[in-house]
Order: C-alpha cells, then sequence, then structure tokens
C-alpha cells in the first residue's frame, strides 16, 4: 500500500492515510464481481467476511477514539516511551500474525452462505457501512490534539497497550492489509 512508502505521522498525515486506505479498500472489494466477494478458499474468509471484519475493528477504534481521553488516561495509563514510526508498528504487527496471533471473539467474522442477489445487497451494504465507519473514525481523530496521541494509550488484542497514534497506525495498514488477503484467495489476483 502507498500509506506505508509516505509513513503518516502528524495528525493531518493520519487524516490523509485514512482517506487513502477508505478508496483502496472501497475500490478493491467494490470491484469483486457477487461470485468473487463471497469465494470461499479452504478454512480461508471470503472477501465478504474480510470486509466484515475490517468494519467492526475500524468500528472498535473509532470507539475507542471517542472516549474521554482523561479516562483512557485514567484506565490505560500513559506510555512510557514515544509511539514508534508507522512501518515499525506494522512489522510488529506482522511478525506477531506470523507467530500465530489473529482474530478472535466478536472479531470473527460469522460465516454467510449469500446467493443470487444476496451478494450485491450485502456488498453494498458492508461498503456504506466502511464509508460510515472511515467518516466516525476521521471525525473522531479530528479532535486530538498531537501531543495526546503521544500521551494516551489504548489497548490492542494483539499488540497490547500501545500509544493512540500507534492505534491509528494500525488502523490505517488493516483494510489495506486484508485487501491483500483476499486478493491472495482470488483466483484472478494470481
Amino acid at each position: 500500500m502507498s500509506v506505508s512508502t509516505t509513513s503518516p505521522f502528524t495528525r493531518s498525515e493520519l487524516m490523509n492515510a485514512f482517506q487513502a486506505a477508505e478508496n483502496e479498500v472501497a475500490a478493491f472489494f467494490g470491484s469483486l464481481s457477487a461470485e468473487e466477494f463471497v469465494l470461499r478458499e479452504g478454512d480461508a474468509w471470503t472477501p465478504a467476511e474480510h470486509l466484515v471484519h475490517i468494519n467492526t475493528s475500524l468500528s472498535a477504534v473509532a470507539r475507542g477514539f471517542g472516549i474521554n481521553r482523561w479516562l483512557l488516561r485514567l484506565r490505560f495509563g500513559r506510555p512510557r516511551q514515544p509511539s514508534r514510526r508507522f512501518e515499525a508498528l506494522v512489522d510488529d504487527y506482522n511478525a506477531r500474525l506470523r507467530a500465530g496471533a489473529g482474530a478472535s471473539g466478536r472479531y470473527v467474522p460469522p460465516g454467510e452462505v449469500l446467493t443470487g442477489d444476496e451478494r450485491d445487497r450485502r456488498r453494498q451494504e458492508l461498503l456504506e457501512r466502511w464509508q460510515r465507519v472511515n467518516a466516525r473514525m476521521r471525525a473522531a481523530l479530528d479532535h486530538w490534539s498531537e501531543r495526546d496521541l503521544e500521551r494516551i494509550r489504548l489497548p490492542h488484542p494483539i499488540l497490547g497497550l500501545i500509544t493512540a497514534r500507534e492505534m491509528a497506525f494500525f488502523a490505517i495498514h488493516h483494510g489495506p492489509h486484508h485487501v491483500t488477503a483476499a486478493m491472495r484467495r482470488l483466483p484472478r489476483f494470481r
């Protein structure tokens, strides 16, 4: 993804990177045929399930950014070190995935069997939700200062307690990461 080469850091750069990631995800999932959208390869998630997962994940991140910062600091404490760079956070996340970490609980999409017109309706519904969740995330982030992005921690199910800036990095990386995962399993992209 092009965002990783620009290494977003400031709030303004994060906002731009969110927009770019949102567009990349929407363009990919919107380009799939109805059959591709629900194609299952072995035990892997379908593209539809990837989109459900990234909607759920980004919604949780947006909720976290919407919580009063004083309460977050009280609950999760202050970081002991400054935020890593975007690439370092992505490298750490990918290393943990390679070591066996993965989605669990509410972040695992329920298996859906969609037929005929249901496929297109579901894709449209999920893409509209993607736009809403991204708008909510950008609106929440817009109220954070550079200082708060460094001073407040949020919990991540795989990475543990990370700075708010690092959580934004994760959220920017996560959607395109699932685009890549879905592409690997679709015959047309092999």
